[in-house]
């Protein structure tokens, strides 16, 4: 008699501990599938926002191309594109024209102005009137580095000022891009005051 109680007790029990397994698959199941959801719904409302900020960039001109005869190469860098922003607002991203796509960069400085391709993104051209300054900094469009271990071009496209932010695979290289394109910004700014002082005359 005893050995049938402890038999029916055992034989309870491991009917007891199958039904919780798979009452916990089941809860496990819920919380996955509830987890997908939220990221669907999180990457949608990211998609939406990203639309929504290019609607609203919608005036921005078409970037420039890079001409046919831009000269010799001054300086040449490979690294990495972070994004674009508003100048001196560097979480306003810049996402019309493609230019919120992070990506592979090849920079080549001519006497033309700066030939941005990008693979796998639209390449640009800022020509060198449009050029306006260069730093290192630390951060834009929501990327932060170490200090000073970031390009920052600034440059002028249609009514507006943006700031590009660029990370050479040789950190030490940036200082010397911010020399020229700093003594090549002055360069221009010298030669428009003097055609505007012949202009006067």
């Amino acid at each position: 008699m005893a050995t049938e109680l402890t038999t029916g007790r055992a034989v309870g029990l491991a009917a007891e501990q199958k039904s919780a397994e798979v009452t916990d698959w089941a809860a496990r199941i819920g919380w996955l599938v509830g987890l997908v959801l939220f990221i669907a719904l999180v990457y949608w409302l990211m998609r939406e926002g990203w639309k929504w900020r290019g609607t609203l960039q919608g005036d921005l001109p078409e970037l420039p191309v890079v001409p046919s005869e831009p000269g010799a190469a001054r300086l040449t860098m490979s690294g990495r594109y972070h994004g674009s922003t508003t100048a001196g607002q560097w979480l306003d991203r810049i996402v019309a024209h493609g230019l919120g796509t992070r990506s592979r960069v090849e920079l080549t400085l001519t006497d033309a102005g700066l030939d941005v391709v990008r693979p796998g993104a639209a390449d640009f051209f800022v020509p060198r009137e449009r050029l306006r300054e260069a730093r290192l900094d630390k951060g834009i469009a929501g990327k932060v580095l170490s200090e000073g271990g970031l390009l920052v071009v600034t440059w002028e496209h249609g009514d507006k000022l943006i700031d590009s932010g660029f990370r050479s695979d040789h950190a030490a290289e940036h200082n010397e891009w911010v020399d020229t394109l700093n003594h090549m910004t002055d360069q221009s700014s010298d030669i428009d005051q003097s055609s505007d002082t012949e202009g006067a005359r």
